[in-house]
């Protein structure tokens, strides 16, 4: 794929992910994770980093980032070792954080996602399990500051890519299949909102064939369509720089929603800055092969083999299968319809399209869809079986929409039958008074038939919109096309 240049310059893009980890319990002590506690009242003694106490490694945090290596091809290092990664901020009680530095738990992997149609591939450099810091909240209508330690000590798991994106479209597609893969197999809940998912944009840019540019680090992007406005920012921001002479300095900057500028915060620090050392408290974590083979084994099954077995069993296109696993709940909504009707080229379709648009309009996930998969599975069988056409399947799939919303849950799938028979959407199949409407409109439009006969397809058209103004949109569409060409031949 050919990187889409901005104003002569090419855009590269980083980026690292901060993903807390679903654990009941912190990374190094047994104080609660639970969001949205009063202050101070999730921090025990090892988060406060009081005298005398050792951290003590969770193993469900380690087993949650053993899942996501085996989700993205990664390698499981038999051997990590933590490291103190030392700065001074008030919300940081030991005055370092506990991280992995040289050997990280996941090392390597990739993320494959697609841009439109096109497939893109993006290389990890690792993920590496490490400690929250806690949070400075600024009472400015007191004028004071506080820290809350309840986030002080919440496992996260860093996820860094190779600077392989290029535009700012890319970078919410890859934090888009990101999101997915790690609430999919269950390690993250994926709330932006809320800090559980939190992701740095390392942005720079160059001319084509240039060595890198400096890069300038966006820190905590908490929704896509933030993350977007921020990094097309920075680029027009930093070209316009370059272009006056300017030299980039490498700072960590923060996005303004309200302005959509970023500013920056402080100048970025690099690794020697934090003195990295081995801590002396923590032992080198060693996996044992039996370990990854035992969490392996409770592994769901992952969207990218989802959608293979999708085009296997099912002959979909892999743009489809890709489309249908986007989460679990819309996998599972797709088979459901497909088992119920047997059509699952019909059924991708539908709820790719109907389905997904409704959903979109109302902003609901699909577990909220206000027809169920049984009710789209009998709509597709009144398709195939030629009772309704396409579009009166669409009147069918809308009248069942709104009296869900009025009841607020799906109808049961016997108003299909109902709503075609009340409306009189059933296609009329009577072909003798289908044939008496085609005369009538032979009839009465001379020019069109006499235009077709010239050869012009349009004609052709026309008479077909006749016939099915005249049959209120009740005739067979195929059976209109085959019995009109019979009669003009």
């Amino acid at each position: 794929m050919t990187a889409k240049l901005v104003q002569g310059y090419e855009v590269v893009i980083g980026f690292e992910t901060h993903a807390q980890l679903s654990t009941e319990s912190k990374i190094f002590s047994r104080a609660p994770t639970a969001f949205g506690a009063e202050p101070n009242t999730q921090a025990c003694a090892v988060d406060l980093a009081l005298p005398g106490t050792l951290p003590v490694m969770n193993v469900g945090a380690v087993e949650r980032a053993i899942q996501l290596g085996l989700a993205i091809g990664s390698h499981i290092a038999p051997r990590s070792i933590f490291a103190r990664k030392n700065y001074f901020y008030p919300d940081l009680p030991k005055g370092y954080q506990i991280s992995q530095y040289e050997i990280p738990v996941v090392q390597g992997g990739e993320i494959s996602f697609y841009l439109g149609e096109q497939k893109r591939t993006v290389r990890l450099v690792r993920a590496h399990l490490e400690e929250d810091a806690g949070k400075s909240l600024h009472e400015d209508f007191i004028g004071q500051s506080g820290i809350d330690l309840n986030r002080a000590g919440t496992p996260l798991l860093e996820i860094v890519t190779e600077p392989d994106i290029r535009s700012s479209e890319e970078a919410v597609a890859y934090a888009k299949e990101l999101h997915k893969i790690v609430t999919w197999i269950g390690i993250c809940d994926g709330n932006m909102q809320e800090g559980s998912f939190r992701c740095d944009a390392n942005v720079s840019v160059r001319k084509p064939g240039a060595p890198l540019g400096t890069r300038r680090e966006i820190k905590n992007l908490n929704s896509f369509k933030f993350m977007q406005q921020a990094i097309d920012y920075e680029v027009r921001w930093q070209i316009e720089q370059i272009e006056d002479g300017k030299a980039i300095e490498q700072a960590t900057v923060l996005f303004d929603p309200d302005t959509g500028e970023t500013r920056a915060m402080r100048t970025k620090e690099d690794a020697a800055d934090y003195r990295y050392f081995p801590d002396p408290d923590l032992p080198p974590l060693v996996i044992a092969e039996e370990w990854v083979a035992r969490v392996k084994a409770q592994m769901p099954e992952l969207p990218r083999a989802m959608a293979a077995r999708f085009v296997a069993d099912y002959g979909l296109p892999e743009y489809d299968a890709t489309t249908l696993t986007q989460s679990k709940a819309m996998a599972a909504y797709f088979e459901a319809t497909t088992q119920a009707c047997g059509q699952p080229k019909l059924a991708s379709n539908w709820v790719m399209g109907e389905v997904s648009r409704r959903l979109n309009a109302a902003e609901r996930g699909i577990e909220q869809a206000l027809v169920s998969p049984d009710a789209l599975a009998l709509i597709i069988k009144r398709i195939s079986d030629g009772t309704i056409s396409n579009n009166a399947a669409k009147q069918v799939f809308d009248l069942l929409w709104a009296g869900g919303q009025l009841q607020g849950k799906p109808h049961h799938p016997d108003y299909v039958d109902r709503i075609i028979e009340e409306q009189g959407l059933k296609q009329m199949n009577d072909s003798g008074a289908l044939e008496k409407i085609i005369d009538e409109v032979i009839a009465a439009n001379p020019d069109n038939v006499a235009q077709f006969k010239a050869g012009k397809d349009k004609a052709f058209n026309a008479l077909v919109g006749q016939v099915m103004k005249a049959s209120k949109g009740k005739a067979n569409p195929q059976q209109v096309n085959d019995l009109l060409r019979s009669k003009l031949a």
